[in-house]
């Protein structure tokens, strides 16, 4: 091959495979910016949720004075109607989505991303971290893919997916903002995703999924001075949620440990991290073991009380009746009690 040839020819075909090359991808599905392939996975597994509840009496007949003009004048029934979204989490028809979608329903229609319709039934729900489970009577369903060990990070694409005021199938796409928010409701349990994708009026229970479609969270709710999205939306992570769904399939309920007292954080004289007893609960465990308000817990179960959270968690994984091991500071005295763990009451 003569040098001109080298020079001339040689580029040329390496012009042309590039140029065949970028013509292949640009007509490629799923070289397209974007994520309709995150969606095409997530979305069968997200389900409408429609729930009505009936009532036939109204506020005023709750005050005693008026309930005998109530009996004798019923009042009309009243059809409530509120809405969501879930997500389907075994194919054989459980379905997950958030307590207050669905609470006190008289009757949950689900309705596919195929539109077809079914009726379900409440298997369980748990107010702590106000999810719920329901079934339908289906078999072969698409389930939500799994994040199977990959560790989300704050600033990874997060979309979510559910059915915004009634709407039907919507798409948001955001990041993730935040992990591990707290104080957010009542709950010792909170430990949400933070995320700035839309999350509007029926969305709760949908799923929030990374850029392959896998869960990442349920969303549940948003915080906002307006009443639409501000780009603060929170959702429960998939481990806890599923976690919970096993926990319900299972027992028909969460069942947690409890110990029966309410902490704060506080550093002791010595610098270390210790939590604080506000509050004992009369005839709970930590009562009858001993404990009183002031005193300082310094571990329970070996496990070191440096934060509400970890001993949150430490107690709640106690099976009621197990022994709990609680290493408790008073005035210069450290000593050890010995509690038995209750079941953790559904909050008031």
């Amino acid at each position: 091959m003569t040098q001109i040839t080298r020079l001339i020819l040689l580029p040329a075909i390496i012009g042309g495979l590039l140029g065949l090359g970028v013509i292949f991808i640009a007509g490629s599905e799923d070289a397209r910016p974007g994520y309709a392939g995150a969606v095409s996975r997530a979305a069968p597994a997200v389900v409408n949720i429609y729930s009505t509840k009936i009532t036939r009496r109204g506020e005023i007949c709750r005050i005693p004075a008026y309930r005998a003009f109530c009996d004798a004048f019923p009042t009309e029934a009243q059809v409530q109607n509120s809405l969501g979204s879930g997500v389907i989490v075994r194919e054989d028809g459980y379905v997950l989505t958030n307590k207050h979608v669905i609470d006190q329903a008289d009757e949950i229609l689900v309705m596919f991303a195929n539109n077809q319709t079914t009726t379900a039934q409440v298997i369980g729900a748990d107010a702590h971290t106000d999810l719920a489970v329901i079934k339908v009577n289906a078999s072969g369903l698409p389930v939500i893919p799994k994040l199977d060990g990959d560790v989300p990070r704050v600033g990874d694409v997060a979309l979510a997916i559910g059915n915004p005021f009634g709407f039907g199938h919507s798409v948001s796409q955001g990041i993730i903002s935040a992990f591990s928010r707290s104080l957010i409701t009542a709950s010792p349990y909170d430990d949400f995703i933070q995320t700035d994708a839309a999350v509007s009026p029926g969305n709760s229970g949908g799923a929030l999924v990374d850029h392959e479609g896998r869960l990442l969270g349920i969303n549940t709710m948003i915080f906002s001075q307006s009443g639409g999205s501000d780009g603060i939306g929170f959702a429960i992570p998939a481990d806890i949620a599923l976690w919970v769904v096993d926990e319900i399939v299972r027992d028909g309920r969460v069942i947690r440990g409890w110990l029966g007292v309410g902490l704060q954080p506080f550093q002791t004289p010595e610098g270390a991290v210790a939590l604080r007893v506000l509050r004992v609960t009369r005839g709970g465990p930590a009562h009858l073991a001993g404990l009183q308000r002031g005193d300082f817990v310094l571990s329970v179960n070996q496990v070191q009380a440096n934060s509400i959270a970890t001993i949150t968690g430490v107690i709640a994984d106690i099976r009621p009746g197990d022994a709990i091991d609680v290493e408790v500071m008073r005035g210069e005295q450290r000593f050890r009690a010995r509690a038995v763990a209750g079941e953790l009451p559904d909050p008031v």
